[in-house]
């Protein structure tokens, strides 16, 4: 081997060291941000173990996909097609609720925006948007209290209060009988053969109790 030979193995050497320190910063930053995420905010209050199988895993096959990919040239065409995909994906066995659904789409932001912001002091900006996404999940998750609107569906055998001048008595007996605190009702169906009526009471709540409505049809596919 001569001398240009020998200097070029020793470049050679220093970049792709330095691309493997570049590696291991970037998925080190990654790493932390995505656990303190899943397991310090979602986990902590929601305790679905699942969910945090899903969102630690699509964040690392993101950011290792983005990261050795990018030396083809992609970049954000190539970030944003991959956002794409995953954005259509369906859960066929089971409804994913909105919440979940925000924290899988935090997941695989993170991802590509740790190994594809621009390595030029890369280091302040992903450490500044590391940090707003952290902050902003842990706020929203965890400090602002809106309370849902939840509706019971009931059916009411006295017809006699389902006159509109009769709103207010109707809605006493309706808190007295289930103690939900029902501040608006929704008549849904009369039947005057039965003497029942079918209505939706709604109430307050700091927890969301009513089940979804959209259901999945299997067969959309045939």
């Amino acid at each position: 081997m001569d001398t240009n030979e020998a200097v070029n193995a020793v470049i050679a050497l220093g970049v792709h060291g330095n691309d493997l320190m570049e590696l291991a910063l970037r998925f080190g930053i990654n790493l932390f941000v995505i656990i303190v995420i899943v397991r310090v905010i979602y986990y902590t209050r929601h305790r679905n173990k699942d969910f945090v199988f899903t969102f630690i895993l699509f964040n690392v096959i993101n950011f290792l996909l983005c990261f050795f990919l990018s030396s083809a040239k992609l970049k954000m065409g190539f970030a944003f097609g991959l956002f794409a995909i995953f954005s259509i994906l369906r859960y066929r066995t089971v409804t994913v609720p909105v919440r979940e659904m925000g924290y899988f789409f935090i997941s695989v932001t993170i991802g590509i925006l740790n190994a594809l912001m621009s390595s030029e002091q890369y280091m302040v900006q992903l450490l500044i948007a590391n940090s707003i996404i952290l902050t902003l999940t842990y706020i929203l998750d965890h400090r602002i209290s809106l309370k849902h609107e939840n509706f019971k569906e009931i059916v009411y055998e006295r017809i006699d209060l389902i006159h509109p001048d009769k709103r207010e008595e109707m809605l006493a007996d309706l808190n007295k009988r289930t103690g939900l605190g029902i501040h608006r009702i929704e008549l849904l169906k009369i039947d005057f053969l039965k003497d029942v009526a079918l209505i939706h009471g709604f109430y307050f709540s700091a927890n969301n109790d009513t089940p979804s409505a959209i259901k999945t049809n299997d067969n959309d596919d045939d």
